[in-house]
């Protein structure tokens, strides 16, 4: 059955229109930036190769913790640890939305954005805190002889 006027309205209503999923499907990351952060992984999705990671350091949109981060094939995943504090090399690209997507979202979801970002991990190095706090110790006793 061909849906009318008023249910096209009110399906967009419900949901994303699909210019937006298209524009969002199709968006260029033309802006790049290479970033080192610490900070740790909180989730290993192996089958497709990403993580979720909380940082100590927040990146320049503010966020904390990255969802979802592309990890390149050539890395060995099974080998990465929950819970342990690593330093991250990430490479963050921007792709801006069109004002009226922009606008779109404001007016309908109250959601204030006006770029898509994707993450990608491009090497990590797992830092050795505790030795790190071991030592300090090991100072800190030496500076109370």
């Amino acid at each position: 059955m061909p849906r009318t006027k008023s249910s096209a309205k009110s399906s967009e209503k419900e949901g994303i229109p699909r210019w937006i999923e298209e524009e969002i499907r199709s968006i260029q990351f033309t802006e790049s930036e290479i970033l080192n952060r610490t900070g740790y992984i909180l989730e290993i999705y192996q089958d497709d190769y990403k993580l979720d990671i909380q940082l100590y350091e927040a990146l320049p949109d503010g966020r904390t913790i990255v969802e979802g981060i592309d990890v390149p094939s050539s890395q060995d995943i099974s080998k990465f640890m929950k819970g342990f504090v690593y330093e991250f090399k990430i490479k963050m690209s921007r792709g801006k939305l069109s004002e009226n997507t922009i606008e779109f979202l404001k007016s309908q979801f109250m959601v204030d954005m006006d770029a898509i970002y994707q993450f990608e991990l491009i090497e990590l190095q797992l830092m050795d805190v505790e030795s790190e706090e071991n030592l300090q110790d090991s100072l800190d006793d030496i500076d109370d002889s």
